[in-house]
């Protein structure tokens, strides 16, 4: 951790709040995907009934929730990275992921006519390209 009286600090504190937000939303949503599989298939399945997509939401399924899992978790590694070493290349990396999942996730509600939805993702996405930009600022 740079001292507290640098500007390096700023850049790396914003670095870890980036990683733990990402790492936060990321673990517990491709969790909560694993945990309660068939409910998440099962919502899906009727969210996507009107879309081109309807026939491919299992497969769907599983790669956001592996995309999400992976960002998630190289979000968590990389603020454990930051805390002890100071590096910031995979929490780089987590969120370069977490961005292709919400790109992803946009994707699907933008298909499914859910509009609403697919707003509701852009934050999420301009804080993972805030991410990925600050982490590659050391």
């Amino acid at each position: 951790m740079p001292p507290f009286e640098s500007t390096q600090f700023t850049v790396w504190l914003l670095q870890a709040l980036c990683a733990s937000f990402l790492a936060i939303l990321f673990l517990q949503s491709g969790l909560d995907k694993v945990i309660d599989w068939k409910g998440n298939l099962g919502w899906l399945t009727g969210h996507f009934a009107k879309s081109p997509l309807r026939g491919v939401v299992p497969p769907m399924l599983a790669a956001i929730t592996l995309l999400e899992l992976a960002a998630g978790a190289l979000s968590a590694a990389g603020l454990v990275a930051l805390l002890v070493t100071g590096s910031a290349t995979l929490a780089f990396f987590g969120a370069l992921l977490s961005a292709v999942s919400l790109v992803a996730l946009f994707f699907g509600q933008r298909m499914a006519k859910e509009y609403a939805g697919a707003g509701g993702l852009v934050p999420y996405f301009l804080l993972a390209l805030v991410a990925v930009y600050v982490t590659r600022l050391s």
